[in-house]
């Protein structure tokens, strides 16, 4: 049980670890304070998330003492963590996909009745009710593979509170949630730490920083930079800090100049795997030389609308045009020979090949190109090297000697860069962008988003899709909102604000 006494929940002191020749902490200290938010800042591959696997028992530091409510103890599993009040949700969500939520939540921990049978009825009647609790509510019914990418977060959260813990650690919590859903967060996690919780948040989103945390530690390549109070501070300090540089929080760019249509899209049709219709009737089109953005509540289309256009889903009428060619129902490398490049939202599932190395990673999508070629029909691995220490370099892709390392060993962060760089060096006639800065820094974002902006200054189409609103508003030059599967509105966006934007985005009128 907590001390009501102690000052700090958590302390972490002299706290060292290294990855072969590689170190990720250098004698870092963090202080929380017992029953406040406190938010962990830092750029991709800094070490925040090594540091709360270290916490949470997932790694063993090189050096170092934990405390927890003044007592130093020993931490060696996630069993341990738990034991003394500890929980974690990961960035990359850890659920079983063919059970349901409250399967899910319960797992370990399940009711019984007569002759140790699940109480399947206690258990989800019990789920609804803890939703409920927490202003996190679920449909405890369904499977987590049939579930929005949003509701799958929200039962990792409920997850970790069901074992009852005091101390709750958030990473990237709401890389996926619309603001809607973000600003239900905040309000949950101040109703959590008013039962006398303590919460230590992830994130790169320095706008929930400020909205929701009482103090920041930031740590920069390993090395802790400071702690600050949050009312002490602003954003641009907070970036300035993370970084160690003045960092622009805007996108600069010049006003596009579209070109004729590379994708149009005619009353499209597409189904969901259980055969209901997600994509009803769509229309839209993207031009030459600018940013259309589609912004929605996920699980309004989206992703159908996406694997439709990129082979990997099936419609049911309509066209998909690209310069001219319908591609409609066709496979993926019909897309890809058709000029379309995309970066998907789930980097795991569909963007990197884990066990690969980086370099490998690089040339999922090129490997054939003749200039990777070696001798007869070989790949010259010296080739491939090169080339991923060039776009190591470009993208910043941290740590700077990982060409051979294999990418699951690298951050989220550092994962998504590697995609980035990827497809666009391929120099596609449409980008297609799904989350692109999902789980990314302040530094990295300004990095990606420039990206974006530089492909359609070369004259590319680029079609983003992100729940953020100010990413949608700071780079894109037209906005297609989404709601049931229909585009609801056109919008020019210096015409319109996050405010009226978030109305169309839950059905609301114009």
């Amino acid at each position: 049980m907590k001390k009501d006494s102690a000052e700090y929940a958590v302390e972490m002191i002299g706290i060292s670890k290294s990855f072969g020749h590689f170190k990720a902490l250098d004698n870092v200290d963090l202080r929380v304070h017992t029953g406040t938010i406190h938010a962990l800042l830092g750029e991709n591959g800094a070490g925040k998330s090594t540091l709360m696997k270290i916490l949470y028992g997932l790694y063993s530091g090189d050096a170092g003492e934990i405390k927890i409510d003044g007592e130093t103890v020993d931490i060696r599993n996630p069993k341990q963590a738990i034991s003394h009040g500890i929980g974690m949700v990961h960035q990359h969500f850890m659920l079983v996909e063919n059970m349901t939520i409250a399967e899910n939540i319960v797992l370990g921990s399940e009711p019984t009745k007569s002759f140790g049978r699940l109480d399947r009825t206690m258990m989800n009647d019990m789920i609804r009710d803890f939703g409920k609790q927490y202003g996190l509510e679920v449909d405890p019914e369904e499977v987590i593979m049939d579930v929005s990418v949003a509701t799958q977060q929200r039962v990792e959260i409920l997850k970790a509170l069901f074992r009852g813990v005091d101390i709750l650690i958030l990473d990237e919590p709401t890389a996926v949630l619309t603001p809607q859903e973000i600003d239900s967060l905040i309000v949950t996690m101040r109703s959590l730490v008013a039962d006398g919780k303590t919460i230590i948040i992830i994130t790169h989103k320095l706008k929930e920083i400020m909205a929701a945390a009482d103090d920041c530690t930031v740590i920069r390549r390993g090395e802790l930079i400071g702690t600050v109070r949050v009312s002490d501070v602003t954003e641009r300090d907070l970036a300035s800090m993370m970084v160690g540089r003045e960092v622009r929080l805007t996108t600069a760019k010049d006003k596009a100049k579209p070109g004729e249509r590379v994708m149009e899209i005619r009353n499209l049709t597409v189904k969901d795997a259980r055969g209901i219709p997600q994509v009803r009737d769509l229309s839209m089109h993207v031009r030459r030389g600018e940013i259309l953005a589609i912004a929605g509540v996920d699980g309004n289309g989206q992703t159908e609308l996406i694997e439709a256009i990129t082979g990997l889903r099936k419609s049911e009428s309509g066209e998909i045009l690209v310069n001219g060619v319908d591609i409609a129902n066709g496979m993926p490398i019909d897309t890809h020979n058709a000029g379309i490049k995309t970066i998907h939202e789930d980097r795991h599932k569909r963007g990197l090949v884990l066990e690969f190395n980086v370099g490998e990673n690089f040339i999922l999508e090129t490997y054939k190109e003749k200039r990777f070629s070696g001798h007869g029909p070989f790949i010259s691995w010296k080739k491939v090297d090169d080339y991923a220490e060039r776009l190591i370099e470009e993208f910043d892709i941290r740590p700077a000697d990982c060409s051979m390392q294999p990418v699951r060993e690298l951050s989220g962060g550092n994962q998504q860069k590697v995609i980035v760089a990827r497809t666009v060096e391929q120099e596609p006639d449409l980008l297609i962008a799904c989350q692109p800065t999902r789980g990314l820094d302040v530094g990295a974002i300004e990095f990606v988003r420039s990206a974006l902006v530089e492909q359609r200054d070369q004259g590319r189409a680029v079609l983003l899709v992100s729940f953020e609103l100010d990413e949608v508003l700071d780079i894109a030059d037209r906005i297609n909102v989404i709601y049931n599967g229909s585009m609801v509105a056109d919008l020019d966006p210096e015409e319109t604000d996050e405010q009226a934007i978030g109305l169309l985005m839950a059905g609301g009128g114009q």
